[in-house]
Order: C-alpha cells, then structure tokens, then sequence
C-alpha cells in the first residue's frame, strides 16, 4: 500500500513539474510611445488570441483608439511556455512574426517583420 501511495505523490509531482506557465490571463505592457496596455489573452480557435481592454499614459486611464483592438493574434503552443504566432503593435500598426515566452508572472514578447530585419521585444507583467 505504501508502495502505491508513493508512486502517486510522484507522478503527481512529475506532472506538476511538467505543467507549462499559462499564457492566459491579463498583462500589462511595458511603455511604448509614453503608453501602457492591459492585453487579455484567451483561447482562440488553437491558439491564444489578446485584445486591449485599458490603457494608461502615466498612472492616467485614458480612452485610447486601441481599446478593443485585438494585438496578439493566433499565438500557439510551440514547446514548453512558448508560443508562436502574430503581434500587432498599435504605435505604427504594424503586425510583426511573434514569439512569447512565458515565466510565471511575466512574458517575454517579441516580434520581427518578415525577414526577421527589424525586431522589438517587450516584457510584459501578468496582473490576472
């Protein structure tokens, strides 16, 4: 019995070790052009899709054109916390090739015109 028991801490254990950080949730962006973004992220299809539901310029809420838009577009799982697919940057509405890489309470997002050329990076905190 005892046996038995141990066994199944361990796997136990084991898949709680191999559970990847969710890309779910709300994130805030870091400054770009003087403004901050709160991003929900929610399934999508396959894949994980993020829209700007607040923004802010300083610790000021402000109704920005970019409320509703949708900036992270068909991220999929592409190995452990990663996922792969479009990121849209309001600033020049540009959508850019996209990774995102997440650990715990923050994500690492970048993106790369085709060609990979021109590249930005941003590290985004999960408040949700």
């Amino acid at each position: 019995m005892r046996t038995i028991t141990l066994a199944a801490a361990f796997t136990m254990a084991a898949t709680a070790a191999l559970a990847a950080d969710p890309i779910e949730g709300v994130w805030q962006t870091q400054p770009d052009e003087g403004s901050v973004a709160l991003v929900q992220i929610v399934p999508c299809g396959g894949a994980y899709c993020g829209t700007i539901v607040k923004t802010y310029k300083g610790q000021q809420e402000y109704q920005s054109p970019n409320i509703g838009k949708q900036i992270v577009i068909g991220m999929a799982p592409a190995g452990r916390d990663a996922y792969a697919g479009k990121v849209l940057r309001p600033a020049d509405n540009k959508t850019y090739n996209g990774k995102a890489q997440v650990s715990g309470g923050s994500m690492k997002l970048s993106g790369c015109v085709a060609g990979g050329l021109i590249c930005r990076s941003q590290t985004w905190t999960r408040l949700k």
